[in-house]
């Protein structure tokens, strides 16, 4: 049995990622970070479906709280074989008004967690004869967006170490690649005015917002793609391009 771990993976596109897992046989362990109860409702409502997810609490920009996570992970089932780094947060902000705090946190959740996760499988999954690291970074780490330069720059970040982590780990078949979404229907939009939503679909060529279960099929695909890796592959509908 295949298993996957998914980092923020009981909330929008987190939760469509674990998801796709479950309905392709995987075992799938959620984690997060504060909202048990979202959490729980999570498990349940896949409970309901005929699924039995893990929940596992941590702080992913926390070193030992990770370590400690994958610990009870491997304790569990002994290989993972898909790491989806997932957990994120967004700052909208002019560069004038963004704190040297704002900054630290947002690399911390955002690009930290990224490393300290991998960082944590590595040597597992080098010694099972390979794996499939995917990382979710976002089209505004390809593009920049106005008021949004720590959070462009976070998620630059991260397909800079994907790109580079590929190179690294390739020799022993572990793959690393990353998906960028577009605008994604989710909470993270939840800012934005509905005009301002219709605008945004007004610029995508496909004409419309995307669905986190989109963004879900690419990582099912990186996953099981055995020749692909150091791959962006953006979900995005022709957004930015």
């Amino acid at each position: 049995m295949k298993t996957a771990l998914i980092t923020g993976g009981t909330k929008g596109i987190g939760k469509a990622i674990a998801l796709a897992f479950l309905q392709r046989g995987y075992e799938v362990v959620l984690n997060y970070h504060k909202d048990e109860a979202a959490a729980l409702a999570t498990q349940e409502e896949f409970n309901m479906q005929g699924f039995c997810p893990v929940l596992l609490k941590a702080d992913v920009s926390d070193e030992e709280q990770t370590n400690n996570m994958f610990k009870e992970f491997f304790s569990i089932y002994g290989k993972l074989d898909v790491l989806v780094n997932n957990a994120g947060i967004s700052l909208v902000k002019v560069i004038q008004d963004t704190s040297s705090e704002d900054w630290d946190k947002i690399f911390s959740v955002n690009a930290k967690s990224v490393f300290l996760c991998s960082k944590a499988v590595t040597n597992k999954m080098v010694y099972e004869g390979g794996g499939s690291i995917i990382n979710v970074a976002s089209i505004w780490g390809e593009t920049g967006a106005s008021c949004e330069a720590a959070y462009s720059a976070s998620k630059g970040a991260v397909i800079a170490f994907t790109k580079a982590l590929a190179k690294e780990l390739a020799p022993s078949n572990v793959r690393v690649n990353c998906v960028s979404p577009g605008v994604i229907d989710t909470e993270m939009n939840a800012h934005l005015t509905a005009r301002e939503m219709e605008d945004l679909a007004e610029e995508v060529p496909l004409g419309r917002i995307g669905l986190p279960s989109e963004v879900a099929e690419a990582c099912v695909f990186l996953a099981e793609s055995t020749y692909v890796t150091g791959e962006v592959l953006s979900v995005g509908g022709g957004f930015g391009k």
